[in-house]
């Protein structure tokens, strides 16, 4: 092992794995699996009207990341930003929430594709396929951050390319080139049929919206793997635009596709509603084949998800936030053991085998969303304070080779609109359960920076003034 001291990430990424990753930790669970609990929840009209906010809200944190990144581009970055412009403190805690952020998501994945695995092997248990696709990940990430890159770009395209072909099936069995079952074409009758757009009223789909946002969470990687990414300048700017527009695409018409063709009554979590829809058409393992792309999508966000937490953790513990443990490199320059660590606590999803998946599932993916939502918060008040106190130090718009638009207006509705999400869950008894976990943990992480790592760093730098004095004057 080497020392994480004396060694640094190498830069290996290009502009196609900056993109790729990104896509790869967005479109998974969030999209195949909480799609159907969003459709549910918000009935029709909502599920359309959550995503395109959700959408927009996410574009909006893109805009203010690409500030950042640009200008610091380093694997720790939301916790380096906050801790800079914001305070130590909130830094540590958005540093820690990020990284609970894609520990507990990974746990996610692998709930859901032991339920996706399901449909072929009914009789294994989930915690079986959980240590199978823990062990795959493990190793996917432990060789080097360009095989990582390399392999989450072809796991991502294989979705992408998915995406696609669901959209046009999906779509010719709406307008009814293609029949189910001898079934009219439903055009849009399960937009109006059965209470209409809005059954649950408008507000069910600000209720809906942490699951809505957890279904974006993931393109913010770009952030944390600028630090390891070749001319981050010209890369991350050109993979935030290609992002941000292509997911909103993806899920926006997917969305639209799936509340077409699926009652909202019928709408869950324990099968996909891709899978459902595919189940339907009378193409030959056509709902095998999505079940099989859905797993590679769910398989492709763990990935993502164990390299940003795992880097999230090496960050914090080379700024002395975390145990020097977790800040060595392997040789082959890989902080293994902030891996392993995300790794060990993201396989608390076995719980998943003797707890109803279905109610595990929501649960996980709300404290996921929160802690997501904050760190998404944390970049819009981190890019509000780093452009106000760089034009105070007398730099010039110019010198900024990336700039997000329309500032402040732009990160002050981005905060705005995280903390209304964040409120709205006080209101959902499903997702309530979300707060009482995670708002302990955060107010946990600013006790014990101010009991402990205060006083160490602190102590550090008294022993450092001590030992400089005592220098100068035996010099003198």
């Amino acid at each position: 092992m080497g020392n994480g001291n004396q060694h640094e990430l190498q830069r290996t990424m290009k502009s196609r794995h900056l993109f790729m990753i990104s896509i790869g930790g967005v479109i998974g669970t969030g999209l195949f699996l909480g799609a159907g609990y969003t459709i549910n929840q918000a009935g029709p009209g909502g599920a359309v009207l959550a995503y395109i906010a959700g959408g927009f809200l996410m574009y909006l944190v893109m805009l203010c990341l690409g500030e950042l990144a640009v200008a610091m581009p380093v694997a720790g970055s939301f916790q380096t930003y906050a801790s800079k412009y914001i305070g130590p403190a909130t830094g540590f805690t958005i540093g820690w929430m990020y990284w609970l952020n894609w520990a507990v998501t990974v746990g996610v994945e692998f709930t859901a594709a032991g339920m996706l695995m399901k449909r072929w092997f009914p009789m294994t248990p989930v915690w079986v396929w959980c240590i199978v696709f823990a062990v795959s990940l493990f190793l996917m990430n432990a060789f080097s951050a360009k095989s990582f890159a390399e392999t989450e770009f072809w796991f991502s395209s294989i979705k992408v390319v998915a995406i696609i072909l669901f959209i046009v099936v999906g779509s010719s069995v709406l307008f009814g080139f293609i029949s189910i079952k001898g079934q009219h074409a439903p055009m849009f009758s399960n937009f109006v049929n059965d209470g209409g757009l809005f059954p649950k009223g408008i507000s069910a789909v600000l209720l809906s919206m942490i699951a809505v946002t957890f279904s974006f969470q993931g393109t913010e990687v770009i952030g944390v793997a600028a630090g390891e990414s070749e001319k981050p300048e010209k890369t991350i700017p050109r993979s935030i635009r290609a992002t941000a527009w292509r997911t909103m695409f993806f899920y926006v018409i997917s969305m639209i596709v799936l509340v077409g063709l699926i009652p909202w009554r019928k709408a869950g979590v324990i099968e996909s509603p891709f899978v459902m829809v595919f189940d339907g058409v009378g193409i030959p393992y056509a709902a095998d084949f999505m079940n099989f792309v859905i797993l590679t999508a769910v398989l492709s966000v763990g990935n993502s998800g164990l390299y940003a937490g795992s880097r999230m953790l090496w960050g914090l513990a080379r700024d002395g936030m975390a145990s020097p443990f977790l800040g060595k490199l392997s040789r082959k320059q890989i902080p293994l053991n902030a891996l392993i660590t995300t790794l060990a606590v993201a396989c608390l999803s076995l719980l998943s085998s003797f707890v109803a998946e279905d109610t595990l599932y929501v649960l996980l993916v709300s404290v996921a969303g929160l802690a997501g939502i904050v760190v998404w918060l944390g970049v819009g008040v981190s890019q509000y304070l780093f452009r106000k106190r760089f034009l105070e130090a007398g730099g010039k718009l110019d010198e900024l080779k990336y700039r997000t638009p329309l500032y402040p207006f732009v990160p002050i509705l981005c905060t705005v609109l995280c903390s209304i999400v964040i409120v709205s869950m006080a209101f959902d008894a499903e997702q309530r359960m979300a707060l009482y976990c995670g708002l302990p943990f955060m107010a946990g992480c600013y006790l014990y920076y101010f009991l402990r790592i205060k006083k160490k760093q602190e102590g550090e730098q008294t022993t450092n003034e001590i030992e400089t004095t005592q220098f100068v004057g035996n010099a003198e």
